[in-house]
C-alpha cells in the first residue's frame, strides 16, 4: 500500500497528558531490608506519555500536530513543555497551580519494568473552562480531532467537544476509559482494547456474540465505527454492516505501553490524509506492531511504516 502525503494533514489532540520518567539500572542483588531486587540506577530518561504521546506519534508520521491539555504549575510541567517543543508539536498546555502534572516512574532493570509509581490528581473546574474555550477557536484549523481519555479528569467537557467537532464537519477519534461510553455519544470512531471494551458490553461467548453486542453499542452510541485492539491477536474493525479482521504483525513483543496511542495516532494522521478507513486500520496495525518491539512510550516513523 503506498503511503500518503501526510505533511498536510492537521491532526487536534485533547486530552490527559503525562510524563514519563524512566529510571535504568542494575540488578545484582536481593535487599537485606525486604524480598526486593536492589536497582543501582545508572541512567534516566523522560518522554512525553498520554495524550502527549498521541501527539509525538502524529508528528513522527510528519503530520502537523496540535495539542491541548492541562499540567500543574511544576517542573514536570515544564519538562513536558520542552519534550513537545522538541518534537515540532504545537502545545497549548494550560496550567493548574492546584494540578500535579501526572508522572509516571518506570524502574528499568534487566531490561525489564520492575515497578511502576504514579503521581496524579485532578485538574481545576475554571482551566477546564478555559481549555474548552480554546478548543472551540482550534477545531476549524484541524482535519480531526483526538480525544485521548486516560481518566485523570481532563476531558470533563468530553461531550460538548464531540458535538462542537461534528458541528464543524470533523472526524473524532476517542481512546475511551471507564465504563461511562455514554459521554463519547455521536464520535466516529472509538478505539477501546480487549479489557476496555469488556467493561462496558460484558464477557462475550464467541466472535458472532462479540460482533453482536459491539453492533448494538454502535447504534446506541451512534458511532461510525469501533476499533478493537486485540494485542496478540490483532485488531477488527466493526462499522454498521462490515467486520475487518487484521493479525497481529509484532515480530517480538518488548513492551506493549503506549501502542494504543500509536494506533489511534495513525488512524488520524491517515483518514486526513485522505485514506479509507480501512487502509488507515491496516497502516495502524503495522505501526502498532512496530512499536511493541521498542521500550516504553515509543513512536513509528513514515520510513518504518514504509514497507519497500
Amino acid at each position: 500500500m503506498k503511503l500518503p502525503d501526510t505533511s498536510s494533514a492537521r491532526i487536534l489532540v485533547v486530552g490527559d497528558v503525562m510524563l514519563d520518567r524512566y529510571w535504568f539500572g542494575e540488578v545484582s542483588r536481593i535487599s537485606p531490608e525486604a524480598p526486593v531486587p536492589v536497582v543501582k540506577v545508572e541512567r534516566s530518561e523522560e518522554r512525553p506519555g498520554g495524550a502527549a504521546n498521541v501527539a509525538r506519534n502524529i508528528a513522527a508520521l510528519g503530520a502537523q500536530a496540535t495539542l491541548l491539555s492541562v499540567v500543574g504549575a511544576d517542573e514536570a510541567g515544564q519538562a513536558l513543555a520542552r519534550l513537545l517543543a522538541a518534537s515540532s508539536i504545537d502545545a497549548s498546555l494550560h496550567e493548574d497551580p492546584q494540578l500535579n502534572t501526572t508522572v509516571k516512574l518506570r524502574v528499568i532493570g534487566r531490561q525489564q519494568q520492575l515497578l511502576r509509581i504514579d503521581f496524579e490528581n485532578w485538574p481545576a473546574h475554571e482551566v477546564l473552562q478555559a481549555k474548552l474555550a480554546e478548543f472551540r477557536e482550534r477545531i476549524d484549523a484541524c482535519d480531526a480531532v483526538i480525544l485521548s481519555d486516560y481518566g485523570k479528569g481532563g476531558l470533563a467537557h468530553i461531550a460538548e467537544m464531540i458535538r462542537i467537532a461534528r458541528e464543524h464537519g470533523k472526524p473524532v477519534l476517542v481512546d475511551p476509559k471507564g465504563d461511562d461510553y455514554a459521554r463519547y455519544q455521536g464520535a466516529t470512531l472509538i478505539t477501546p482494547n480487549r479489557a476496555e471494551l469488556r467493561e462496558v458490553i460484558g464477557r462475550w461467548q464467541d466472535e458472532d456474540d462479540l460482533a453482536a453486542r459491539v453492533a448494538r453499542l454502535i447504534d446506541t452510541l451512534g458511532l461510525e465505527a469501533l476499533l478493537l485492539t486485540r494485542s496478540e491477536e490483532g485488531m477488527t474493525l466493526y462499522t454498521e454492516h462490515e467486520t475487518f479482521h487484521e493479525p497481529a504483525q509484532a515480530r517480538e513483543v518488548y513492551d506493549v505501553s503506549g501502542a494504543g496511542d500509536t494506533v489511534i495516532a495513525t488512524l488520524a494522521v491517515m483518514l486526513a490524509a485522505g485514506l479509507p478507513l480501512l487502509d488507515a486500520m491496516r497502516l495502524a496495525n503495522r505501526a502498532a506492531g512496530i512499536v511493541v518491539g521498542k521500550l516504553g512510550t515509543a513512536t513509528c516513523s513514515l520510513e518504518e511504516l514504509n514497507p519497500d
